[in-house]
């Protein structure tokens, strides 16, 4: 994927390491390195013991229908075992960046990114000044050419295009993390202070990635840290792996003496903002970050959390 955007991936010379590698700082709440159970998706309802009977096969069954419509479609499609209902328990562990994960790190980022330009086309879509756009563009075609096919046609070439410009416009963002911080990543959050980076591991997969930094705002400096590149892959959604990274970051903060964390998300990441919300963040700005994203009505959404007993700079 990162071949087709266009970005070169050359290794980045690194300075050795000790055999144990950089120790990760244990939190008495979740040291690091430790599995985490990840939770039962809501609403699990596992198949009872007797399931080979035919009386416990019909009483686990009619359960799972109360409690997920879904599963009655998949039932009778033959599919009944990819309800997430009935997925498996799963473990996975939250440790620190090692240089072993740089390919599937950068990968997991672009395709986090990349996933959203769907979300930011059908909003552009929805805006009212762009539906309005269109409609004075058929009707200007339609007079012009007297055809209704050739309205449609331009039609189309502008939707496409409009496809096109917000698609370079996830691009281009990729290819900028991709070529600063997330090229050398043990130089930016390893090495730097007040930094780290860590991934959720599962399988011997990397699943998940969270980054924390000083923040780029100068107001913010020495007050509060950075939460960045966030990125869960999409299989282990919902399964609170997003909530332990985001832990991870909170705790670093804490630990460090500063009083808040802050972050930016896009506004079509809506899960991402439930997240964060449940986090204990809040939405206090929001601003285009170009005259493109203006012109696409996308806007980034600044959240802060305020973290409890830490109302004082860390010293320096």
């Amino acid at each position: 994927m990162l071949s087709l955007l266009g970005v070169p991936m050359p290794r980045v010379a690194q300075p050795p390491q000790s055999e144990q590698g950089h120790k990760p700082t244990a939190y008495p709440e979740q040291p690091l390195g430790v599995s985490v159970p990840v939770p039962p998706p809501p609403r699990r309802v596992p198949l009872p013991s007797s399931c080979h009977s035919t009386m416990g096969q019909r009483t686990g069954m009619q359960a799972a229908a109360r409690l997920c419509p879904g599963f009655v479609l998949l039932r009778l499609l033959g599919g009944w075992h990819r309800c997430r209902c009935w997925q498996p328990m799963a473990s996975y562990r939250i440790r620190q960046y090692r240089d072993q994960d740089y390919d599937a790190v950068r990968t997991l980022f672009a395709r986090g990114i990349l996933e959203h330009a769907p979300a930011g086309y059908r909003h552009f879509l929805r805006s009212a000044w762009a539906q309005l756009g269109l409609l004075v563009f058929f009707v200007a075609v339609r007079a012009a050419a007297g055809y209704w096919v050739l309205g449609l046609g331009a039609m189309a070439l502008v939707l496409a295009a409009t496809w096109l410009l917000v698609r370079s416009f996830s691009t281009s963002y990729v290819r900028q993390a991709l070529s600063t911080d997330l090229c050398d990543i043990t130089a930016s959050y390893l090495w730097a202070p007040d930094s780290c980076f860590w991934v959720a591991e599962a399988g011997g997969s990397v699943v998940g990635m969270v980054a924390v930094a000083p923040p780029q705002d100068p107001a913010e400096r020495g007050v509060a840290l950075e939460l960045k590149r966030m990125s869960v892959s999409k299989d282990y959604r919902g399964r609170g792996v997003s909530k332990a990274l985001c832990g991870e970051v909170l705790r670093f903060a804490r630990a460090r003496g500063y009083g808040a964390v802050v972050l930016s998300t896009s506004m079509v990441q809506v899960a991402a903002q439930r997240l964060y919300e449940g986090q204990g963040f809040k939405k206090v700005g929001a601003f285009s970050p170009s005259l493109l994203g203006s012109l696409l009505c996308f806007q980034i959404f600044h959240y802060r959390c305020d973290l409890p007993g830490r109302t004082a700079a860390p010293p320096r």
